[in-house]
């Protein structure tokens, strides 16, 4: 098992599903997996016929979080600064913001435990999908620090300030019915029917138009922090592009055409 890829990439139906490879070693995110991840992102980004990344996991864990054990002997730097540009370069940093950015939707899915980096990972998807025996921590807090790699910023504006407090100052853990309660993940299946659930749900979402998709995951952004006024603005902005659309105007005609033959009925 050893010898075999940190990461798994497969396509089907427009789906570009990634699979965590180190069930022996709870998936724990080595420089290889990372690396893997990364041109499995890349890949997903620049080609068309991908609507979908999948990212799950094989074994107990989703992901214990970053492989300490790898490199994890090394000297820090000596200033604050030097800590703050370390982890401003993390390679994690880099492909958790690509995922952010990249206009087509991510899906991450949690079969078991998600745990440090692997759940800032997830924040930085668009879905998160759980069995009901998933859990969900940030450890950092046990050796008196933060999780530094889009952990405390992401956290706060998918969960709010209330359950970042819970998850990392109190260093709780969260089962998958309170990830769902706090809005951390979007649905729970039942452990029996998870890998078809999730396949249906990535399914649905390569139905849905590819430009409102890169549109709406832009404007819900920018939404988000904007003032009422400003934030109408965008979803205008956006609309009236995909409005244009061939494929809307072509729709609409045929929807108003089958009202008005059902009138006539």
């Amino acid at each position: 098992m050893t010898d075999a890829p940190h990461l798994l990439v497969d396509e089907s139906d427009g789906i570009l599903i990634a699979t965590f490879n180190r069930p022996e070693k709870y998936n724990a995110l080595s420089t290889s997996l990372i690396g893997l991840l990364g041109e499995a992102v890349e890949h997903f980004r620049d080609t068309p016929a991908l609507k979908v990344m999948l990212i799950r996991a094989t074994g107990r864990y989703f992901s214990s979080g970053a492989d300490l054990k790898e490199g994890g002997g090394g000297a820090l730097p000596d200033t604050g600064s030097g800590i703050r540009e370390m982890h401003r370069r993390l390679r994690m940093r880099s492909i958790w913001d690509e995922i952010e950015h990249i206009e087509k939707p991510f899906v991450v899915a949690h079969q078991g435990a998600c745990v440090g980096g692997s759940l800032e990972l997830s924040l930085s998807c668009d879905f998160r999908l759980a069995t009901a025996s998933a859990s969900y921590a940030f450890p950092e807090a046990k050796f008196g620090v933060l999780p530094a790699t889009n952990g405390v910023s992401r956290l706060v504006r998918v969960v709010g300030a209330h359950w970042a407090r819970y998850l990392i100052m109190a260093n709780k853990p969260a089962s998958a019915a309170q990830a769902l309660t706090m809005g951390l993940v979007h649905e729970v299946f039942d452990d029996a029917t998870f890998e078809e659930d999730v396949m249906a749900f990535c399914r649905h979402l390569t139905q849905q138009n590819g430009e409102m998709m890169g549109a709406a995951k832009i404007a819900i952004e920018l939404a988000r922090d904007l003032g009422a006024d400003q934030a109408a603005a965008v979803e205008r902005m956006a609309n009236s592009t995909l409005m244009l659309a061939p494929a809307y105007q072509d729709m609409m005609k045929q929807h108003i055409a089958s009202i008005g033959s059902k009138k006539r009925d």
